[in-house]
C-alpha cells in the first residue's frame, strides 16, 4: 500500500476523462449500452429520465448560487425588446435616411420605449451600491432573464457598481442569448420554464415588472398568484410604469366581478421612478 489517494478527489475520474476526451477529440457520444448512465447523454435526453434532467436543473444554479454567496437577489423582469437609448437614437437615425417609413415608425417605438432601459439600469445601480457596502449575508443581488433589453438594463446597471449579478436565461428558438453582463460564474441557461421560475422565487427578496410581454406576464402573475396563495412569503410585487400597466389591465373588473378580493390589490403596487421603487423595498424590509 505504498499509493496515497488524496481523500478529496473525485471517484467519478474514469467516466470525467472519456467525456472530456470526446469532447477534446470532437468526437460524438453515441449511445452505448457499456457506457456509465450518468455518462451516456442519448440515455439522459431519453423521454423516461425527464425526471432527472428536473433534478439537475434544480441543483445547479442552486448549488452554484449558494457557493457564490447569493441568497437574496431582488428580480427585473422586463421587454428583451426594448432598446438601449444609444441604440434607439443610432436605429432611428439610420430609418431617417433610409426613408422606410415602417423601419421608421419601429425606430420612433423603440425610442419611446428607451427610457424604460435607463431606468432599470439606475433601478439595479441602487440596488448594488447599498449591497456593496453591506456584510455579505445581507447582499442583496440583481437576477434577471438574462436576456437583452430590460433584463441587459438590470445586469449592467449592478455590474457597473462591481456587484455580481445574475442572469437565468432561457433556450428559445429565436431568442434570446445572454446578455454580457451577467457574471460569468451566475450566468445560468435553463431548458424548462417551470424549473427556471422556481429559480426566480427560491430567492427573490422583491420582484420589479418593467413593460413586456407575455414573457413578463407569465412570471409576473406565477408570482402574484403564489404570494395570493401564500405558497410564497410576501414580498414587493412593484410594477414599474404606471401608464402601461394601468392601460394593460383593469383589475378593477376583476374585483367588481368577484374574482378577487379587495386585499389582492394591495398585493402589488405601482411606481414611476427607480428611487421610489427602492425605497419601497427598503421600507419593507427596514433597510
Amino acid at each position: 500500500m505504498d499509493q496515497t489517494q488524496d481523500l478529496s478527489g473525485s471517484r467519478l475520474a474514469h467516466a470525467w476523462a472519456e467525456l472530456q476526451a470526446h469532447a477534446r477529440d470532437e468526437t460524438p457520444l453515441d449511445a452505448d449500452a457499456y457506457r456509465l448512465a450518468f455518462a451516456d447523454p442519448e440515455f439522459l435526453l431519453r423521454r423516461e429520465t425527464r425526471g432527472i434532467r428536473f433534478q439537475l436543473e434544480m441543483l445547479k444554479p442552486d448549488l452554484a448560487q449558494h457557493e457564490q454567496g447569493i441568497e437574496n437577489t431582488i428580480v427585473v423582469f422586463g421587454s428583451a425588446r426594448f432598446p438601449a437609448p444609444e441604440q434607439a437614437n443610432e436605429a432611428l437615425k439610420q430609418a431617417e435616411e433610409s426613408g422606410d417609413q415602417a423601419a421608421l415608425a419601429l425606430a420612433k417605438r423603440h425610442l419611446r420605449n428607451a427610457h424604460y432601459y435607463d431606468q432599470a439600469r439606475l433601478f439595479a445601480r441602487l440596488v448594488a451600491g447599498h449591497s456593496n457596502a453591506c456584510p455579505p449575508a445581507e447582499r442583496l443581488f440583481i437576477c434577471t432573464g438574462g436576456g437583452p433589453g430590460i433584463m441587459e438594463a438590470a445586469n449592467r446597471g449592478a455590474q457597473e457598481m462591481g456587484a455580481p449579478t445574475v442572469g437565468l436565461n432561457i433556450v428559445l428558438p429565436h431568442e434570446q442569448s445572454s446578455n454580457p453582463y451577467v457574471s460569468h460564474s451566475l450566468n445560468f441557461k435553463f431548458h424548462y420554464f417551470a424549473l427556471r421560475k422556481m429559480h426566480f422565487m427560491m430567492r427573490a427578496k422583491a420582484l420589479l415588472a418593467f413593460p413586456g410581454g407575455f414573457g413578463t406576464l407569465d412570471e409576473l402573475f406565477e408570482v402574484i398568484t403564489l404570494v395570493q396563495t401564500r405558497k410564497a412569503r410576501p414580498v414587493p410585487i412593484i410594477l414599474f410604469g404606471s401608464e402601461y400597466w394601468k392601460r394593460l389591465f383593469n383589475f378593477e373588473v376583476m374585483l367588481e366581478e368577484g374574482a378577487i378580493s379587495p386585499e389582492d390589490l394591495k398585493l402589488f403596487q405601482y411606481v414611476d421612478d427607480p428611487q421610489v421603487a427602492w425605497d419601497s423595498i427598503k421600507r419593507f424590509y427596514k433597510l
